[in-house]
């Protein structure tokens, strides 16, 4: 008789109702992630480890510019749909638990430090609603509005310590935090004429700063969540001086921007160049050129080398800086259209969606070599477990 693998165990598990086994949850969640499809409006449940498909979930509606994050436990995932459905997904049953229709145009979500409550950044209607993470009852909504009763795009949505959530205003020029320790009741603190729209936003990995990109203007806005006192502050504010602003056919994503050690390599919007900049002082170290127009530049878990995919019309190509050395040391083109990178939980791999050859491709990040490729339909974002421990994602 043969014995059977934990791995083969484990798939099976998805594929029979765990009801079937009489218990709730006979595998762990650690190795896990999402790929999305973006055209068929499905998700792939995959296995980091065995780098396999474990299940497609259909009926999540567009998913063309879908985002996700993960309950405390790992078990459940959040997708945010453009089309405002917002979709509690269990991946060990690799099932819907709940999908609503929130909004008529959402651009992502976040959760709260606590893991309890759920939040989405809509276009339309402007604001932020907030849900409880296990029922996704609606708990608060925060219109954002401002002017003579203007309603403006949210972006840039983040999580932040103390039980905040973070976000700016695209029309308005605004940054606005809302302390949720009462969730039916959000306690607002509005900055102002932070600069031209801000078209996404991230949290330094410590939580203590939130960064707004301004696409109506060169430079930076960034928040001191420590010191709120002190208000907005403008960074690199001529990083794009004298120099020629190539157009731009993919805003860079910021949330995708790299950390690694004391510094911070920036997408340079309208430019074929990374920003480094110093993260003590803010002050520009260096800007490195590169393929095209950057739109993610994530650092490798442990800091060492950054990977950046790039706009249309290069968006065939990664390529990889050496933190140490501030130079690109390897070009890959796994193939057209490659839209997101995400590194397994230590960074030993990178997988890579390839929306135009329906495949996801997973690299090796010492060798550079490609260990695998898994079918999937028109794969845009990853979205691994690993996320659930990390502010902002």
């Amino acid at each position: 008789m043969k014995v059977l693998s934990w791995r083969f165990v484990c798939v099976l598990i998805f594929l029979i109702p765990l009801s079937s086994f009489g218990v709730e949850n006979n595998c762990g969640s650690g190795d896990l992630g999402v790929v999305i499809e973006r055209a068929s409006g499905s998700v792939l449940i995959v296995d980091t480890s065995s780098r396999s498909r474990l299940a497609e979930i259909h009926g999540l509606g567009d998913l063309s510019h879908a985002s996700v994050v993960y309950s405390r436990d790992e078990r459940y995932a959040y997708v945010f749909g453009r089309d405002g459905g917002l979709t509690k997904l269990d991946l060990l049953r690799g099932e819907v638990v709940k999908r609503i229709m929130q909004a008529g145009n959402s651009i992502g979500g976040a959760i709260s430090q606590d893991g309890r409550l759920v939040a989405v950044s809509n276009y339309t209607p402007g604001g932020v609603k907030v849900f409880d993470a296990k029922t996704l009852e609606l708990l608060a909504d925060i219109p954002a509005e401002f002017g003579n009763k203007q309603r403006s795009k949210v972006v840039g949505l983040v999580d932040a310590p103390g039980q905040r959530f973070v976000f700016s205003l695209f029309d308005a020029g605004e940054i606005w935090v809302a302390d949720m320790h009462m969730p039916s009741s959000p306690k607002i603190i509005k900055f102002k004429d932070i600069g031209r729209q801000p078209y996404d936003g991230l949290i330094s990995p410590d939580g203590r700063y939130y960064i707004a990109g301004l696409f109506g203007e060169d430079g930076l806005a960034r928040l001191d969540l420590w010191n709120l006192d002190q208000g907005v502050q403008r960074i690199l504010p001529n990083y794009g001086k004298g120099k020629e602003r190539r157009p731009v056919y993919k805003m860079p994503h910021l949330e995708g921007w790299a950390m690694a050690g004391d510094y911070a390599f920036l997408p340079a919007v309208g430019q074929y160049a990374v920003l480094v900049v110093d993260r003590r002082s803010w002050e520009p170290v260096t800007s490195i050129p590169v393929h095209g127009q950057p739109v993610f530049v994530i650092a490798r878990p442990d800091g060492r080398h950054v990977w950046v995919n790039f706009a249309f019309p290069y968006n065939d190509t990664v390529q990889v800086i050496d933190v140490k050395t501030m130079e690109v040391i390897k070009t890959l083109k796994p193939g057209k259209a490659v839209l997101h990178m995400e590194f397994t939980p230590r960074g030993e791999e990178v997988w890579v969606s390839v929306r135009d050859d329906n495949v996801v491709k997973v690299y090796d990040t010492e060798t550079f070599a490609e260990v695998a490729t898994l079918p999937a339909k028109k794969p845009s974002g990853i979205f691994f477990t690993a996320r659930a421990h990390k502010i902002g994602l």
